[in-house]
């Protein structure tokens, strides 16, 4: 196991939809344990394959939640069917944050429930359903298996605010991550 670079928004790999995972073997085993270990690092609720630049149909979460599903937790090819999302505003409340858009935080609706299909990782089906903020993980890290980041979801006036963010951090070109655990926590952990 290791941790590895999480790539910040701008490198291909976090903009286009991943590959459908196909051969369920050691690599792919490897590949989660690596993906938990970065994700455990970061201190992220959640973790897609693409964000550590391997674009392929597989996230880790490591999420409390009210639903009966584990804490911790594998999808591979996963797909979710959610509930209505409200139409009205986000609330500050709402916001989210994302490893690859580093320390940064803005409010998105999201559908309240969402009915989550998949395999594990010898390719058996999963199925639950995902209530609350564990809905919303849910969401995020599928989002990235289609090539979207949550900015790429966010209305006019919080879109608007995460394009100076990221224009004033200088991303959204390639070849620019951070490596959790070693760079300073762009979430504030390393000061808790």
């Amino acid at each position: 196991m290791a941790v590895r670079p999480v790539v910040i928004t701008g490198d291909p790999v976090l903009h286009r939809p991943a590959a459908r995972v196909e051969v369920f073997d050691d690599a792919l085993k490897a590949l989660v344990a690596d993906m938990v270990e970065t994700n455990a690092a970061a201190h992220g609720a959640g973790l897609a394959a693409p964000q550590i630049g391997v674009g392929l149909r597989v996230f880790v979460w490591a999420m409390r939640n009210d639903d009966g599903v584990p804490e911790q937790g594998v999808l591979v090819n996963p797909m979710v069917r959610l509930s209505k999302i409200p139409d009205e505003r986000p609330t500050d409340n709402e916001s989210e944050g994302c490893l690859s858009v580093p320390g940064e935080h803005f409010p998105l609706k999201r559908a309240d429930r969402a009915e989550v299909f998949g395999q594990d990782l010898d390719g058996n089906p999963v199925e639950f359903v995902a209530t609350g903020w564990f809905a919303r993980c849910m969401q995020h890290e599928t989002d990235h298996l289609n090539g979207m980041l949550y900015v790429d979801r966010l209305d006019e006036r919080w879109s608007k605010k995460a394009r100076k963010a990221i224009k004033k951090n200088g991303w959204g070109k390639p070849g620019q991550s951070w490596l959790p655990g070693v760079d300073p926590d762009p979430f504030g952990h390393d000061e808790e």
